[in-house]
């Protein structure tokens, strides 16, 4: 008898879940994707993705309008963003059999607490910490430029193991459809890293109005870029992860070579939606604070954003 493949739903199929959902459907599994406001566009003419490695990668997909529609999948990965959290859970319900693994591809930290409550105990829940350059160009159009690495941690569950099979079998799943995934000993701390990146280069892109190649341009957005990634730094040390030496370093001098990115916060302000501003700032100074480790300029970004979010959402 042949062994049926794992059913993987895709919760919020725009830049992320579309990509990753693609990548795992052209390598034949069998996937599955919620949409929303783009379900009429995608049911008609599939999803797109230009792909910098693969090229031009169209399909026609399993759409749907309702979770309620969509057969029970074994693998959920949520590409939603964090800001709609209170609203997923019933969705993924739904969407799941009764031992799913959940994986949250999300920025930030509190992500998987938010939804854990959220969910039936039977549910296993990952956190997904994505690595590349992708943005949505129209509905059901993904443009990729860049990277493309998932790395999944257990969060939560009913695993005997500590999850570490279902992490592991997740990562061979990504690695089956062409992309680099490699499990995470320690969700929190690689949340706490990928931060590392996420504070400076998202929340700068959209006050100053500006992509990845500008804002390594010119010396008074480095030293600021450099300073910010100074202070998530201290803030993981202060709550107890010591993250590798030299790493933002390192992370800087990959940004000098990306090719020239808008990050997904920008777009985010450019259609009006609401700012990961929870995730990404005010949790991370709460947990800093409570730790007794303060993060002025983290602080100054997140209070500018904060009132950019509000009045452009208003307008």
């Amino acid at each position: 008898m042949a062994i049926r493949k794992p059913r993987i739903g895709i919760i919020g199929s725009g830049a992320i879940g579309g990509f990753y959902g693609l990548m795992l459907a052209r390598a034949g599994f069998d996937v599955h994707f919620l949409l929303r406001s783009e379900y009429d566009v995608v049911r008609e003419r599939g999803l797109k993705l230009e792909h910098a490695v693969h090229g031009m990668l169209q399909m026609q997909v399993n759409a749907y309008a309702s979770a309620a529609d969509m057969p029970p999948c074994d693998w959920l990965l949520v590409g939603a963003k964090s800001t709609s959290n209170v609203e997923l859970a019933p969705l993924i319900v739904q969407a799941a059999t009764a031992d799913a693994k959940v994986v949250l591809l999300q920025n930030g930290l509190g992500v998987e607490e938010q939804l854990r409550v959220a969910l039936p105990g039977n549910l296993h829940l990952l956190g997904g910490l994505c690595f590349i350059c992708v943005n949505r160009q129209a509905p059901g159009v993904i443009r990729h430029q860049a990277l493309g690495a998932v790395n999944l941690g257990y969060h939560s569950g009913p695993a005997e193991d500590g999850g570490a099979a279902i992490v592991a079998a997740g990562a061979g799943l990504f690695r089956a459809a062409s992309v680099e995934s490699q499990p995470m000993a320690n969700l929190a701390q690689a949340r706490w890293q990928k931060l590392v990146w996420n504070v400076p280069y998202n929340g700068l892109s959209v006050l100053l109005g500006a992509s990845t190649a500008p804002l390594m341009a010119a010396d008074e957005s480095r030293d600021l870029i450099q300073a910010l990634m100074a202070e998530v730094v201290q803030g993981a040390a202060a709550c107890g992860y010591e993250l590798p030496a030299g790493y933002a370093e390192q992370l800087f001098r990959m940004t000098e070579q990306m090719p020239d990115y808008w990050p997904s916060m920008y777009h985010d302000h450019a259609q009006q939606r609401p700012l990961e501003l929870q995730a990404i700032y005010a949790e991370p100074i709460a947990r800093a604070g409570a730790a007794g480790c303060s993060l002025p300029r983290m602080q100054m970004l997140y209070q500018a954003l904060a009132f950019i979010d509000r009045a452009n959402r208003a307008g």
